[in-house]
């Protein structure tokens, strides 16, 4: 009998042991293939994309966009402001990381995409991959650059960014001569979008976002290659999570920024919204000079008037065309000394005469350009003033009644 029961007790044993390979019913399709590489952390419970509809509100309004559901526009932005201008670049274990001055920078620069439309300017559209910043590069031996990745272009687990295959509009590149690249007050440095379209030809473009130690890596131009560019050495910073939704903080190396993981909720929707035709019209009652809502601006640090923006921009622009003058000049010269007859010096002389007169047109052209922006912004300016003015008016007269 004893026997008999251990047999029993074998025979269960082998079985419950083993693995048996069942194959799938004819109508049911064999499993998706797998990614064999690492995979974008999932979202712990908790999270989902209402919290952003929450946490921006007080800095912007959401308006409800046909193709991308709700997207969001900044408040007090300055004129021709755009994202990834107000911060710095620092380099980190998640590679080119944006660390933005701005309160509510945590969540626009770090998830989602950015697009403009005339009729909203600059719009966010809510992601929930959370990345060290979302933008594809352009360099050459003494630009920098960098765009927001439009709508449309999505990250893949598994493959990232490599490529990206829609068009990027010349207005969305951001330029920097190389030395200013990690400047903490960057947007002093950047270039009027009106040189965009020469500086594009001076460019390679560049995208490598990918997923590197369980996260997403933003490597943009490579560490050596910018640093060439730059011209001096790149200090690495460790990037450790913030405890609370605030501005990034960049210390002796580290730089603070808080990231919380992000659910999908295809039933959230903001509190509050205006309609699309109100939008603009909502931004620019809370348009300041700089856009620098960031810290208050005490008497020693007022903010920069209109003027002075655009001063500064004239300067900028007349410095850089210059040195590509010079840089074309440099390159004739060098390219003379390596002909050995008169045949090719003629035929370079030529060469060199047309491309120098091109670029001179292309200035040209950037100068009318930016000289008709600014007599726009001062008119819009001058209405938005006699605006106030008017309002500030009408209270008071309510006020004495």
């Amino acid at each position: 009998m004893k026997k008999h029961i251990l047999f029993i007790f074998l025979v269960l044993f082998l079985v419950t042991s083993c693995q048996f390979y069942l194959p799938p019913p004819a109508d049911m399709p064999p499993p998706v293939e797998q990614y064999p590489v690492e995979r974008v952390p999932q979202p712990a419970v908790g999270l989902d994309v209402s919290y952003f509809y929450e946490s921006l509100s007080p800095y912007g309004v959401w308006v409800y966009h046909p193709t991308h559901r709700y997207v969001w526009i900044p408040s007090s932005m300055s004129f021709g402001w755009r994202p990834y201008t107000q911060g710095q670049w620092v380099w980190t274990d998640y590679g080119w990381t944006w660390s933005s001055q701005f309160i509510w920078g945590w969540a626009p620069f770090h998830y989602g995409r950015w697009g403009w439309e005339s009729d909203l300017g600059w719009y966010w559209v809510p992601g929930t991959v959370w990345g060290p910043c979302w933008v594809t590069w352009r360099h050459s031996d003494f630009y920098i650059g960098w765009a927001p990745l439009p709508p449309g272009v999505r990250f893949v687990p598994g493959v990232g960014i490599r490529r990206v295959n829609v068009r990027i509009p010349s207005r969305y590149w951001i330029f920097v001569d190389g030395p200013n690249f990690l400047h903490p007050s960057l947007y002093r440095y950047v270039f009027p979008y009106e040189r965009n379209v020469t500086i594009i030809n001076y460019t390679v473009h560049q995208t490598n976002i990918i997923i590197r130690n369980n996260r997403v890596y933003n490597e943009g131009i490579g560490y050596e290659r910018a640093r060439g560019i730059i011209k001096k050495d790149i200090t690495k910073h460790a990037l450790k999570d913030a405890q609370k939704a605030d501005r990034s903080r960049v210390t002796a190396g580290t730089v603070e920024v808080y990231k919380p993981n992000i659910k999908r909720n295809e039933s959230a929707k903001p509190k509050n919204t205006v309609r699309r035709e109100d939008a603009q019209s909502k931004i620019t009652e809370t348009r300041t000079t700089t856009g620098r809502t960031v810290r208050k601006v005490t008497p020693e640090k007022k903010a920069e008037s209109l003027e002075e923006i655009q001063k500064r921009e004239i300067q900028i622009i007349e410095k850089s065309q210059q040195k590509e003058m010079q840089d074309l000049e440099r390159k004739r010269q060098e390219k003379i000394r390596s002909v050995k007859t008169q045949t090719e010096k003629a035929k370079t002389e030529k060469e060199y005469k047309e491309k120098t007169s091109q670029l001179r047109k292309s200035h040209e052209t950037e100068k009318t350009q930016i000289k008709k922006r600014h007599e726009k912004e001062a008119e819009a300016k001058k209405k938005e003033t006699e605006k106030k003015e008017g309002t500030k008016k009408k209270v008071k007269k309510k006020i004495k009644k």
